[in-house]
């Protein structure tokens, strides 16, 4: 039907019902001091959207993530969106943070709205000091192009590394054949040649182009050397300043890493650079979360497995993963408690044979993923994945960056169940790896 106003108009008016509604859900919920911040700010008043936005973030961390109420993240997502509003003119940088913050932390309800202020974010420009690590061009093209011997990867990858079973390898097979010789099977595969078009697989070699594209948005980044120890936090900076962290000469020893993130969701841009595969709609199934992992060569993931469909596309670089099947997770000893139940107990990298004394001689399947590689991983096969040093850059002593992909989200980033990320003291240079993880059902 025909109202007579412009599509625009109608658009604004849904906007501000639903920011409506939203105010007086928190008003109903005690938050009437929220609320009147919030309507200063929609005026322009900077000091009340600040005020509005600290106090959405503190319900937000009032107690366990998955107990907070739903309205006060899209609460948290207002306060963001009115902060850009005001800031927009003054403070580009400022205003694109407040963005990220919310499509981070805020809820669905004005997600939209929030990707919407983004495309209008003025756009990164050569000379204006944003977005900008110094990294060298040429000395990360050159990074990345300098392999390591494997004599000397296989010093700090587990005991009897690729002594056993190799996972089967296959190029370009259709989406039949790989629906009925491993899907339905739930048998892993790596498949060659599949992701070469992608425009990542180039892209992603030119660091001007990432921090073009994504240096001033704002990440969550973990630091430390994994989720249950003590010293592990999480950091919100910059994608250029985690990049200048990868360069970092004591990098080694603050690891820091991007994990279990939707990075693709945030960052519309770099959702371009990559191709769903068919593989991930076999039998029906869909596709159920796309993420992204970066961090430094040495990085581990430890054991653990997922309850989906998972397929691994490695983008740049090489990486060691090794599977074991489902059907001997007793002897893998998972951890008792719930949140960890999906992870092993056993360090693979120093396995205490006293203490889990089936594991030492269990039969697994391995491998050195390749660029360009995707894996197939079925549900529940346990999996650990090593980023060793395949890539040495000349003449520097630092980290080199990689990317890889795990389902869950951290703390500041709701319902982390794992990310586990383990260095070795190694002096390598640069390497670039990513990994997507799809999950896919059965229909």
């Amino acid at each position: 039907m025909d109202t007579g106003e412009p599509a625009g108009a109608l658009v604004a008016a849904a906007g501000g019902d639903k920011r409506a509604a939203l105010l007086r859900q928190i008003t109903e919920e005690g938050g009437f001091a929220f609320a009147a911040s919030a309507e200063k700010a929609a005026a322009g008043d900077l000091r009340a959207a600040e005020a509005a936005r600290e106090m959405a973030w503190e319900q937000l961390h009032s107690g366990p993530w998955r107990e907070v109420e739903p309205a006060w993240r899209d609460a948290y997502a207002l306060a963001c969106l009115h902060v850009a509003s005001i800031r927009a003119g003054d403070d580009r940088r400022a205003a694109l943070r407040a963005l990220d913050m919310g499509l981070i932390m805020g809820g669905d309800l004005l997600r939209a709205e929030l990707e919407a202020a983004i495309a209008r974010v003025p756009a990164y420009r050569n000379g204006d000091g944003n977005g900008d690590t110094g990294i060298d061009a040429e000395r990360w093209m050159e990074g990345l192009s300098r392999n390591t011997d494997l004599a000397d990867v296989f010093k700090v990858l587990p005991v009897k590394s690729l002594s056993c079973k190799q996972i089967e390898r296959r190029t370009c097979i259709s989406l039949e054949a790989f629906i009925h010789d491993y899907f339905l099977r739930e048998s892993p595969v790596i498949l060659s040649g599949c992701i070469d078009h992608w425009p990542a697989r180039t892209k992603w070699k030119d660091i001007k182009y990432l921090e073009r594209i994504a240096g001033d948005r704002t990440v969550p980044a973990e630091v430390g050397k994994n989720y249950v120890c003590n010293e592990w936090r999480q950091d919100l900076i910059t994608f250029s300043q985690f990049l200048e962290r990868m360069w970092s000469p004591d990098c080694s020893a603050n690891l820091t890493y991007l994990a279990q993130h939707p990075l693709f969701d945030q960052i519309k841009e770099l959702r371009e650079d990559i191709v769903v595969p068919d593989y991930c709609y076999a039998g029906g199934g869909e596709l159920q979360a796309l993420n992204a992992w970066f961090g430094p060569d040495g990085t581990v993931t430890p054991l653990h497995h997922d309850p989906h469909h998972n397929l691994f596309a490695q983008v740049l670089g090489r990486k060691y993963i090794r599977l074991y099947n489902a059907s001997i997770s007793e002897d893998l000893y998972p951890h008792m408690e719930t949140m960890l139940s999906n992870m092993s107990q056993v360090d693979l990298d120093n396995i205490d044979v006293k203490e889990f004394p089936r594991t030492e001689g269990l039969e697994f399947m391995d491998c050195i993923l390749e660029e360009g590689d995707l894996l197939y991983i079925p549900p529940k096969w346990w999996h650990y994945h090593s980023v060793a040093a395949f890539h040495k850059y000349l003449l520097v002593d630092s980290q080199p960056l990689s990317l890889f992909s795990n389902p869950g989200k951290a703390h500041l980033v709701p319902d982390k169940h794992k990310i586990m990320g383990t260095a070795h003291s190694e002096e390598i240079g640069l390497g670039i790896l990513l990994a997507c993880i799809v999950k896919m059902s059965k229909s």
